[in-house]
């Protein structure tokens, strides 16, 4: 899954001529090499201890965010300017952590429902977005928010089968984007994306650090190889969905987002031998479903709220 959630380094006010198509191009190569970097985690958090395997991939994110941050107008200091220091640390320090509850899932329930389960994530901001951050949500918002809901209950079945505690982690990794979303589009308010992409990188790989460093293991010279893949593909899937937001709205980004689910879960059955039963497919499909109304509702509130010129309205 990708290390960041956030949006790109910087978006253009103006975008020439078929920049969106362009932009819509490299978010479906960024979802392609995160998607094969989420089988890598699978394979490597499978055989070391998860929180080593992110706080490695971490060192080398951190990296390749100093560089970029470094290349932008006014360096790195620029990039690490906030009012807002504790929000930005803490929210760069969730997404670490939550990436190892992600892959600690992919590992051991699979990568077909780790991913059907925490698509749901875009669901719980949602939700959230009216108590924490005071933005209004209409009732054909909130149905869609149920039905997403109702579809995670499809994919847990809790009761129809004994529950598998494992699931948890993919519960908790689903909890933990979306409260990390939630703290992305509060920071937004104060912070553009430069400053909170820099603290991602830099704030996720100091406090996983701290913890990971005592899980610390050798890797095998084969595993060495992968470990080196999997910095490659962030670094680069991210460099990817970087570019895409600065040639797109992240209206027209977002929904390429679910390909990730659909390429996972082939690649969990295909490489990995997962089975993947019929009750998943149907609760992803409404979890999916639900989500990709939620945007479209997002999507046609702001603009009335623009045409307006006032806050968006529920809906």
């Amino acid at each position: 899954m990708p290390a960041s959630a956030s949006p790109g380094l910087s978006r253009l006010s103006f975008r020439p001529e078929g920049a969106t198509e362009r932009g819509v191009a490299f978010a479906i190569i960024a979802i392609v090499i995160f998607a094969a970097q989420d089988g890598i985690s699978k394979h490597l958090a499978s055989n070391y201890p998860p929180i080593w395997v992110v706080t490695v991939r971490y060192w080398a994110f951190a990296a390749f965010v100093l560089l970029l941050s470094a290349r932008r107008p006014g360096g790195v200091r620029a990039a690490a300017r906030t009012d807002h220091l504790p929000l930005q640390i803490a929210r760069g320090a969730l997404l670490a952590f939550q990436v190892v509850l992600a892959i600690t899932a992919f590992a051991k329930v699979g990568l077909a429902q780790t991913h059907s389960i925490m698509a749901a994530a875009p669901l719980l901001v949602a939700a959230l977005s009216m108590p924490v951050l005071g933005e209004p949500v209409g009732w054909k918002r909130w149905a869609a928010i149920a039905a997403g809901f109702c579809g995670i209950l499809l994919i847990l079945r809790p009761g129809a089968v004994d529950f598998d505690l494992d699931l948890l982690w993919a519960i908790g990794g689903a909890v933990g984007i979306g409260v990390y979303g939630l703290l992305t589009r509060l920071a937004g308010r104060y912070d553009g994306a430069d400053v909170s992409f820099f603290y991602t990188g830099v704030a996720g790989a100091a406090a996983i650090t701290l913890v990971g460093v005592w899980q610390a293991t050798a890797f095998t010279a084969a595993d060495w190889a992968w470990m080196g893949l999997l910095c490659i593909t962030g670094m680069s899937g991210h460099y990817f969905l970087i570019r895409a937001f600065e040639l797109a709205s992240a209206v027209s980004v977002q929904p390429i987002t679910y390909l990730q689910l659909v390429l996972v879960t082939f690649m969990g059955i295909l490489l990995f031998g997962e089975v993947v039963e019929l009750w998943t497919l149907i609760g992803a499909a409404i979890v999916v479903g639900a989500g990709l109304f939620t945007a479209w509702r997002e999507r046609l509130a702001r603009r009335r709220a623009a045409r307006a010129g006032g806050p968006a309205a529920g809906g």
